[in-house]
């Protein structure tokens, strides 16, 4: 059996997005106590990692280091140090990316979530965007690499074999779909970014667009990847009806994973993925 196989489960939830309002779930978590108790209801269904967005006075994204600091201390004081908490910088049309490398020295977050597309948009920025992710070494803090198509994973593993992100093994997020609902992702899209991407040479989760989010997660796990589940990405249960809030979605979506073949796989804490993933303790 391959290490990755064997190796433990990280689930990582993304409750809210960057455009989801109220209006399209009620559920949907926005104010810093949304997150909070989002966040202690997550816990007992495995989840080791959070994935942050925040909003402005008029529900809009933002990537405001006050209104992290407001959400991040909200859950830290209901839960603790039991989740990784893992900001955005996502642009989403609004911010550029000294912007967004800007928010990150200041909050100075435990993780960051970065779209290579969006810091190293092409070769002129490559240089820039190297040397910020060498601070981000230098601070402990914990990147994730977003990448949106196979191309992208190429273009990745080409940079991580030159040692571009200063160690072999950065972690991605393979994104599976679209988020203009041009594309719904599939457990066939993995199988794409498979063949672009020596994967097994770099830990990964997947995300998964759409109502076929629990299939594409449980593939994932079976290869050895890991998962990211949440609202953000998709609001239904496997058998088509809509989720009540993200506690259930992920505890259906993981049905289907307890039911395969990674069945055998532990599910991660935080303390695991901070000593084995980000390279904290």
């Amino acid at each position: 059996m391959p290490d990755s196989v064997a190796s433990p489960l990280v689930i990582i939830s993304a409750p809210n997005g960057a455009k989801l309002q109220k209006s399209d779930h009620p559920a949907v978590p926005l104010s810093p106590e949304e997150l909070a108790d989002c966040a202690e209801s997550l816990l007992p269904r495995g989840v080791s990692v959070l994935h942050l967005h925040v909003r402005d006075d008029h529900g809009g994204h933002t990537l405001d280091a006050g209104r992290y600091r407001e959400a991040i201390a909200a859950i830290r004081e209901r839960v603790g140090e039991r989740l990784v908490l893992q900001v955005t910088t996502e642009a989403v049309g609004h911010y550029d990316r000294w912007q967004q490398m800007a928010l990150v020295r200041e909050l100075r977050p435990e993780a960051v979530s970065l779209a290579l597309r969006e810091l190293c948009p092409d070769r002129a920025a490559l240089d820039e965007a190297g040397e910020f992710f060498r601070e981000l070494q230098e601070e402990r803090i914990w990147p994730q690499f977003i990448l949106y198509s196979p191309a992208e994973a190429a273009r990745f593993d080409a940079l991580r074999q030159d040692g571009y992100f200063g160690h072999e093994r950065p972690f991605a997020l393979l994104v599976l779909g679209r988020y203009d609902d041009s594309e719904e992702g599939s457990p066939a899209g993995l199988e794409k970014f498979m063949a672009a991407a020596e994967v097994d040479a770099f830990p990964w989760a997947v995300c998964c667009i759409g109502s076929r989010e629990g299939e594409a997660v449980r593939y994932a796990a079976e290869l050895g990847g890991h998962v990211r589940i949440g609202f953000e990405s998709n609001r239904l249960l496997p058998d088509g009806a809509p989720a009540t809030d993200n506690a259930q979605l992920i505890t259906e979506q993981l049905k289907l994973v307890a039911a395969s073949g990674a069945s055998q796989r532990r599910v991660a804490c935080a303390e695991w993925v901070r000593a084995n993933l980000a390279g904290m303790e």
